[in-house]
């Protein structure tokens, strides 16, 4: 019934109990999971749970956090190898994140655009994290346009200017968490955009939803997350999962069976 379309399942954070969170996650009727990668051994580890549960699709990505530190032309090269394999539906997570004074906008800016260019090789939708970067993420986006480019913009914190331009370029908006807080701005994006434009994640063990506010967060969250914008729209929370399963199999293209 609900969809997590953004969760580091594969993540040391979930080591010691990884069975009993994907138990939780059944229990809360998430059904659907997309878990990316951020370097070339998370996204190694995204393929490996992949093969081991049919309801989880992996991504092969490269954050931009991990832009800056040793990455060269084999890095690439072994992640372009990883985005081939058939449990891969789109490159990410990638992007650019400005938070951080000691992190390399240039190089982020480079691995973003290598990254970007590998999904339109391999036709793939991408996944994109923008962080304090919005004018350079939509510069980029704009300047390495094509007509298969497509996906989502991960962890959607922008306003809803930033949205309604994100929509214009193609892409869909994928709604955490961060939605329940008190001092979030997301209720009025996610109130005026069309349903289909939206997703849910968790960004698991990130960010969880209230009532459980800086703790761990898990895939079985996401169910708060669509619940959360089923109240803000006024709808059945029913219509919203529906809505919001069908734009995550759209997005991914996937073929459940």
């Amino acid at each position: 019934m609900f969809a997590d379309s953004h969760c580091h399942l594969s993540f040391p954070a979930f080591d010691e109990d990884r069975p009993a969170v994907i138990e939780r996650m059944h229990e809360a009727s998430v059904t659907l999971l997309i878990n990316p990668g951020v370097n070339v051994e998370t996204s190694r580890n995204s393929i490996n749970l992949a093969r081991e549960h049919s309801f989880i699709y992996a991504n092969v990505g490269l954050h931009p956090h991990d832009a800056d530190s040793g990455v060269d032309a084999a890095t690439f090269n072994e992640l372009l190898e990883l985005a081939r394999n058939p449990e891969v539906v789109a490159i990410g997570e990638i992007g650019l994140d400005y938070h951080y004074p000691e992190n390399n906008p240039l190089q982020q800016q480079e691995a973003f655009r290598t990254m970007l260019r590998m999904a339109r090789n391999l036709n793939l939708p991408v996944v994109i994290h923008s962080r304090d970067a919005w004018k350079d993420t939509l510069r980029i986006l704009d300047e390495e346009r094509h007509s298969a480019l497509r996906g989502i913009m991960h962890c959607f914190s922008g306003d809803l200017e930033i949205a309604q331009e994100c929509l214009r370029k193609g892409f869909r908006l994928s709604i955490p968490g961060t939605l329940t807080y008190k001092r979030s701005t997301l209720p009025e994006v996610v109130r005026a955009i069309p349903l289909e434009s939206l997703l849910t994640e968790t960004d698991s063990p990130y960010l969880a939803p209230v009532p459980f506010r800086g703790k761990r967060n898990e895939p079985s969250h996401a169910a708060i997350v669509a619940q959360t914008i089923a109240e803000i729209r006024e709808i059945p929370v029913e219509a919203a999962a529906a809505a919001i399963m069908k734009n995550t199999i759209s997005t991914f293209e996937l073929t459940l069976s």
